[in-house]
């Protein structure tokens, strides 16, 4: 499989994952639209392969659905940019677009996320200020850690407990 027809199979799996789709008339229309942008991006060419896919390889990475949001947020934005600078008034580019900013604003909370990974590698950790507050929340921090596993631990023993 090419990189270019690696990078729509990732756009179908993604429209696919999010429930946009419950007519398989809508989703066939869809493979209908791709293969016709992947004519007008001629992926059939030999350099496609080159270097390997680019995004099917960075979601093998992303196991949870909430972290797959992250990257899914990431990806569609790029299909955008690309996007925008294509033939609008081809429909096929058309349905494609608007698709894939249906997903972009229902996948907003996953920029956000990457916006807060982006300022956290920011921080200047060798500031006194900054690791003054660091100090300050590190115990509130663990707390956070903790949460997740107490609250699986106190499922698991109530359903242990209850025999219905």
């Amino acid at each position: 499989m090419t990189c270019q027809t690696h990078r729509l199979f990732v756009l179908f799996v993604i429209m696919i994952y999010f429930g946009r789709f419950e007519s398989s008339l809508i989703l066939l229309q869809l493979q209908d639209d791709i293969d016709k942008l992947k004519a007008d991006f001629n992926s059939s060419h030999s350099d496609v392969a080159d270097g390997g896919p680019i995004f099917t390889e960075k979601l093998k990475n992303w196991t949870e659905r909430n972290e797959k949001r992250i990257i899914l947020s990431q990806i569609i934005s790029k299909y955008l940019e690309m996007l925008e600078k294509t033939d609008k008034s081809k429909p096929h580019i058309r349905i494609i677009s608007e698709e894939l900013y249906s997903l972009n604003k229902s996948l907003s909370d996953g920029s956000k996320k990457l916006e807060d990974l982006a300022d956290l590698s920011k921080l200047q950790m060798n500031d006194l200020k900054i690791q003054r507050k660091a100090v300050n929340e590190l115990f509130s921090v663990l707390q956070k850690l903790e949460e997740p596993s107490s609250l699986k631990r106190k499922r698991s023993q109530s359903q242990r407990r209850c025999r219905c």
